[in-house]
């Protein structure tokens, strides 16, 4: 047993930049994508030897195909670990990056573990479709695939339907509930966009972004350096006739992986890097899923409260972009929170949401962004689907 938690540090965070639905990365399998941003992070620091590596965790919230339902394990073995080297997946939908960093730190801070990566991986594009069993053999009639890109599949028929709307149409109550207007929403997709695109003509995440194997892929696929208010404002509704949730205020369908190696003190010294970052404190909350959205407000106010700190000590905030009613909806609950210090470097609507890496993406954000600062405390949070959340705060 130990006396107290150990301290856990970010030693390093990258990430492949993210492509579009059936674009660059779309030819990239899962595992593939998750073993090159564990062989990136390990050849960023060549002093640690990777058999000191406790573990290996990855979020996916997937799991139905090439991910051959472990992909954590199975990134370590065509990184080429040593086979010593175990790994899991972990899986809390959009949520599942983070959950995995979370479980990393707890892990190391416990001391079950020194040295650890912890990441995330998402190929929606390659997510397959899905034929149930039948009820009986020799079915006559046409069977039903079910595609696992998104969203509910095979709902339980216990399962109360208003639980089990699309998720724009949890947004689009999102949006009703605080009054943000589709001119609002517009306006913020735009601000990530140009945010997203000045970052890296700034070279700002040139510390952080590492190729993907085989494939040429210079910056986040999705980013749209020439859209307007106008070109935003022309697009319909995607999920009510009389909506304001269109495809250029929500977060696209992507694929990608993030990665983050995380140690305690013993661990630093074996790898003989200054840290990013320290993990200060994180939480997990639930709301109702109809507005699952907002599921950020409670966490981010759970997470400060354990971390000691005020809402006006946050250097940067990183909060998911999945749709822009949502990250509205939250700061219009959170008035507390400064909107200058969120998303500085654009957010989901720009850069892509691959579910299982976000939380790891945005988590390396807050890390680098700090590192970049000297000093300063930064959070990252993010809604999850079915009505969760996740938050953590770093500092340095």
């Amino acid at each position: 047993m130990i006396e107290r938690p150990r301290d856990v540090y970010i030693v390093d965070a990258v990430r492949t930049p993210f492509g579009r639905y059936g674009g660059a990365l779309s030819g990239v399998r899962p595992d593939d994508l998750a073993a090159g941003v564990l062989r990136a992070l390990l050849d960023r620091s060549p002093d640690l030897d990777p058999a000191r590596i406790d573990d290996v965790l990855f979020g996916n919230a997937n799991g139905a195909g090439e991910e051959n339902r472990d992909v954590a394990r199975m990134a370590v073995l065509l990184a080429g670990l040593p086979v010593t080297v175990p790994g899991a997946a972990v899986n809390r939908l959009c949520g599942s990056g983070m959950e995995a960093v979370i479980q990393a730190a707890r892990a190391i801070a416990l001391g079950d573990a020194s040295v650890a990566v912890a990441g995330g991986v998402e190929s929606m594009s390659r997510a397959p479709w899905v034929l149930p069993k039948p009820e009986r053999a020799f079915p006559a009639k046409d069977q039903r695939l079910h595609s696992t890109t998104l969203g509910w599949r095979l709902v339980n028929p216990e399962m109360p339907q208003e639980w089990t709307i699309p998720l724009g149409e949890s947004a689009e109550l999102v949006g009703a509930k605080h009054g943000i207007t589709r001119e609002a929403q517009d306006a913020f997709a735009l601000a990530s966009h140009r945010n997203a695109a000045r970052a890296w003509s700034e070279g700002l995440y040139d510390g952080e972004v590492v190729p993907p194997r085989g494939v040429t892929l210079p910056r986040d696929e999705n980013i749209r350096d020439t859209t307007s208010l106008e070109a935003l404002a022309a697009l319909k509704p995607a999920f009510l006739a009389d909506g304001t949730i269109t495809a250029g205020n929500a977060s696209p369908l992507n694929d990608g992986a993030a990665a983050l190696l995380l140690a305690d003190e013993d661990g630093l010294a074996a790898i003989g890097r200054e840290p990013l970052a320290r993990v200060r404190a994180a939480a997990v909350t639930g709301i109702d899923p109809r507005y699952f959205g907002l599921g950020p407000v409670d966490a981010i106010r759970k997470v400060l409260t354990k971390a000691e700190v005020a809402p006006d000590d946050l250097r940067t905030i990183e909060l998911n972009e999945a749709y822009a009613a949502q990250v509205l909806g939250c700061l219009a609950a959170l008035p507390e929170i400064d909107p200058s210090v969120v998303n500085p470097r654009g957010g989901a609507i720009a850069i892509g949401h691959p579910l299982g890496a976000s939380g790891a993406r945005i988590t390396g954000a807050v890390a680098h962004q700090l590192a970049a600062a000297g000093s300063g405390r930064g959070l990252a949070a993010l809604c999850i689907g079915v009505g969760q959340a996740l938050a953590l705060v770093l500092e340095r």
